[in-house]
């Protein structure tokens, strides 16, 4: 079983093949490793550059289409089989020199999973670097994992902590909040990143959308995965409550004789009447869900860091 194994998502950068498994090798020769390239449906010779230039440690994953890169970086942590894991990108920005550091930290600390922090960004200002930073500070104040740069592909995780990601959509931006949620120690650190050398960047704002999305879930995640019901429930007592009372006081002025059908404040309170009831039973459903989720699967609620048993 090798120490560490590096997963690469790529999606047409044949030119950054060569000379990033090149610093792949120079990076790790005193290391026990695998390298796995994970092709996102490349169009161009990505895959035979990789199998042209690759050595015995190496190993490509092929998709038949492209999927996406949170996609890829989950098959690629399927196929690992080191004891840490490190995810980076095939476009050279992440650089293999930093993979040592990552790896002594992990294994000398008491970290669960160590980021990368691009300190000195090279990319442009306008569409990456602010859109990045606000990106970053609306990420971390609202799921309370204060990381300062999600988007930094380079980390190196303990193999428990990667194999139970579970990946998909645009969900590599979370990595850290998905790690939290089950109680990694989360600790980051300047790594170096270059400009980009070939080809061009598959990021796009048309992504920042999926973003918020999937932001939207994360915070869903971290506040109400194991118990939905506070979240629905609460929401639907309180619309329920406003309709009632809104209900209530115009049953008191029909009762007084006064000629209430048709008003809208009516018509309002009929509708927070359905919706309460329609947010509490969505509580109930999701209430089950959970319940087979982790009974069907045989999961637990919590995980164990260690067992210590003392006085035998």
């Amino acid at each position: 079983m090798p120490e560490v194994s590096v997963v690469v998502a790529m999606m047409n950068e044949e030119e950054s093949i060569k000379p990033l498994l090149d610093a792949c090798y120079s990076a790790l020769s005193s290391f026990d490793y695998e390298l796995i390239f994970v092709d996102d449906g490349s169009a161009d010779n990505t895959v035979s550059e990789v199998a042209k230039y690759g050595n015995e440690h190496t190993t490509v994953v092929e998709f038949m289409m492209n999927y996406g890169q949170s996609t890829a970086l989950q098959a690629g942590i399927d196929q690992a089989n080191g004891e840490f894991i490190v995810t980076m990108d095939a476009d050279l920005q992440n650089d293999p020199s930093d993979i040592p550091m990552l790896l002594d930290l992990i294994k000398n600390g008491q970290w669960d999973l160590v980021a990368g922090e691009r300190v000195n960004r090279k990319d442009g200002a306008f569409l990456r670097k602010i859109p990045s930073k606000i990106a970053n500070y609306i990420i971390r104040n609202l799921t309370k994992v204060t990381i300062k740069d999600y988007g930094c592909t380079l980390k190196i995780f303990r193999k428990s902590i990667a194999k139970n990601l579970s990946l998909y959509g645009e969900l590599h931006r979370f990595i850290p909040v998905l790690a939290a949620l089950q109680g990694a120690r989360i600790h980051q650190v300047p790594v170096k990143h270059h400009a980009r050398q070939f080809g061009k960047s598959k990021y796009n704002l048309n992504r920042t959308f999926k973003v918020i999305s999937d932001l939207l879930l994360m915070v869903f995640f971290r506040k109400y995965m194991q118990k939905p019901m506070h979240l629905f429930g609460t929401m639907g007592s309180i619309v329920f409550g406003i309709g009632g009372i809104i209900n209530l006081y115009f049953l008191t002025r029909k009762i007084m004789g006064h000629d209430i059908w048709g008003k809208p404040m009516l018509l309002l309170g009929v509708l927070l009447l359905i919706a309460g009831i329609q947010l509490i039973t969505t509580g109930f459903v999701l209430e089950l869900l959970m319940r087979t989720y982790y009974e069907s699967q045989g999961k637990k609620t919590y995980n164990i860091r260690e067992r210590h048993t003392y006085g035998q």
